[in-house]
């Protein structure tokens, strides 16, 4: 009997660590793309155009999408979207006080979209990385983005 007891006690306990398990990796993956999307919202450098741009939007989500939409005065829209799953590395060019991120990813997987552009048209193309200016973001930061990507990159693997 004292086995019987034990062996249940065992399951029990396996059966509560899995459920753990499983929720744990859902919030994990929720706390990566707040982190990802607070920081490139906090040093987005509004400046950095040379057209004035009206607005922008910067969305990272849980379903593992990166998505960049840039609002110009003139009512042309661009929108980059990329599947985090096709992330390989990020590159910073400039300094602490401003410079561009370029998000690449393993092959041309970036969807790139114009809307109302009265000189080019409505134009679908893809890219190989996404470029978003930023400003004031230190060498730790960009790090800590760079590891937050990776790791929910590997966690919409093991979803998958």
């Amino acid at each position: 009997m004292k086995k019987f007891t034990l062996n249940i006690k065992m399951c029990l306990s396996l059966m509560m660590c899995l459920v753990f398990m499983a929720f744990s990796t859902a919030m994990n993956l929720d706390e990566q793309t707040v982190f990802i999307q607070k920081m490139l919202m906090e040093h987005y450098d509004e400046s950095a155009s040379p057209v004035q741009i009206k607005r922008y939007e910067i969305n990272v989500t849980n379903t593992g999408f990166c998505r960049y939409k840039r609002f110009f005065a003139k009512g042309k829209v661009e929108y980059f979207s990329f599947n985090l799953l096709k992330f390989k590395d990020l590159d910073y060019y400039g300094n602490d006080k401003k410079g561009t991120l370029l998000i690449r990813t393993l092959g041309d997987d970036v969807i790139v979209q114009t809307y109302n552009d009265k000189e080019g048209g409505d134009i679908d193309s893809m890219a190989s990385y996404m470029s978003i200016p930023l400003k004031n973001i230190e060498a730790h930061d960009l790090i800590s983005i760079s590891e937050r990507m990776v790791k929910m990159n590997a966690l919409l693997l093991a979803q998958k």
